[in-house]
C-alpha cells in the first residue's frame, strides 16, 4: 500500500451505494436454485434500477435470488467505479462497459487476496513470514491502483499462486499452536458428511467440499477454511472462533443461527435463524 499501509477492512467490503451495479451486469448466471432466471454476462439484471440499486434487495431469497445474497465483491465494485474509472458508468457506452467489466473481474480477485493477506499479517504466529506477507500485500495493492489497461494485463493466476504459498505457510504456523491431532482434509470430499459435534480444531480444510455437511456444534477453532465450499453446510451452534480465512461469502452460503460463533471480521448473515433447542 502507499507508504507501507495495509488495506483497511472497510476498503475490502462492498459499498453498493458507491458502485454502478457492476455485479448485476457484468456477471452471468443460470436459472437454478440460486437464481430465478438466466442472464448473460454484460446483460443488466431485470431487477437493477436506473440508480444502480436492486429493486428486490430486501426480498432476494424469497424471490429466488439466493445467489445474489451470497456473492461478495470484496469492495471491487466501488473501487472500479469510483477510482479506476473515476465515477464513470458502464451505461456510457460499449467500450466503457467492456473495460469496467474486465477491470471488475480482476479487481475482485485481487481484493479477495488482500482480504486473506490482511488476516494473515495479523496472525500472532505469522511472525516468521510477516514481512513477506506485508510485501505481498504491497505488491497486490499496487496492482489494484493501475488503470484499466494495466488491470487487463494482470495475470491473476500467477499472483494468486505466489500469494497462496505465503498464506499456506501462515496457516500452518497458526495451526501448529493447536494442541492434539490436526487433521489434513485439504480438498476432501465431505459433501453431506455427518460431522455433528466433531473436533476439527486446527484442521486443514482448504478447498474441502463441505456442501450440505452437518457441522452442528462442531469445533472449527483455528481451522483453515480458505476456499472451502460451505454451501448449505449446517453450522448451527458451531464454533468458528479464530478460524482461518473465512469470508462473508462462505458464511452467507451456509446455514447457521444465533449460537454459531464467528470470527470478528465476519458479520452474522441476516438470513440465519435464532438458535432453537435441540429436540429431545
Amino acid at each position: 500500500m502507499d507508504g507501507g499501509r495495509m488495506p483497511e477492512r472497510a476498503e475490502l467490503r462492498a459499498d453498493c451505494a458507491n458502485c454502478s451495479g457492476l455485479c448485476c451486469v457484468a456477471l452471468p448466471f443460470t436459472r437454478s436454485a440460486d437464481f430465478a432466471m438466466d442472464k448473460d454476462a454484460g446483460e443488466p439484471c431485470r431487477n437493477l434500477l436506473a440508480d444502480s440499486r436492486c429493486g428486490i434487495h430486501a426480498d432476494l431469497r424469497r424471490r429466488g435470488f439466493q445467489g445474489c445474497t451470497v456473492f461478495d465483491c470484496f469492495g471491487a465494485g466501488q473501487k472500479v467505479t469510483r477510482e479506476t474509472f473515476a465515477g464513470r458508468d458502464w451505461r456510457d457506452g460499449p467500450d466503457v462497459a467492456h473495460g469496467m467489466f474486465q477491470a471488475f473481474s480482476v479487481m475482485r480477485r485481487l481484493h479477495e487476496l488482500l482480504w486473506y493477506l490482511e488476516e494473515a499479517v495479523e496472525l500472532p504466529a505469522a511472525g516468521p513470514v510477516r514481512g513477506e506477507l506485508r510485501r505481498a500485500a504491497d505488491d497486490v495493492g499496487r496492482l489494484t491502483r493501475g488503470g484499466p489497461g494495466e488491470l487487463a494485463e494482470v495475470d491473476v493466476r500467477a499472483v494468486r499462486e505466489k500469494v497462496d504459498v505465503l498464506l499456506l505457510r501462515a496457516g500452518e504456523l497458526a495451526r501448529a499452536g493447536v494442541p492434539g491431532r490436526r487433521e489434513d482434509r485439504r480438498g476432501a470430499d465431505l459433501i453431506g458428511a455427518k460431522l455433528k459435534g466433531a473436533d476439527l480444531r486446527g484442521a486443514c480444510l482448504r478447498g474441502a467440499y463441505l456442501i450440505a455437511a452437518d457441522l452442528r456444534g462442531a469445533d472449527l477453532r483455528s481451522a483453515d477454511l480458505i476456499g472451502a465450499d460451505l454451501r448449505d453446510a449446517d453450522l448451527r451452534g458451531a464454533d468458528l472462533t479464530g478460524c482461518l480465512f473465512l469470508t462473508r461469502a462462505q458464511a452467507n452460503s451456509a446455514r447457521g443461527d444465533a449460537a454459531t460463533r464467528l470470527p470478528a471480521a465476519v458479520e452474522r448473515p441476516a438470513h440465519w435463524r435464532p438458535a432453537r433447542p435441540e429436540p429431545v
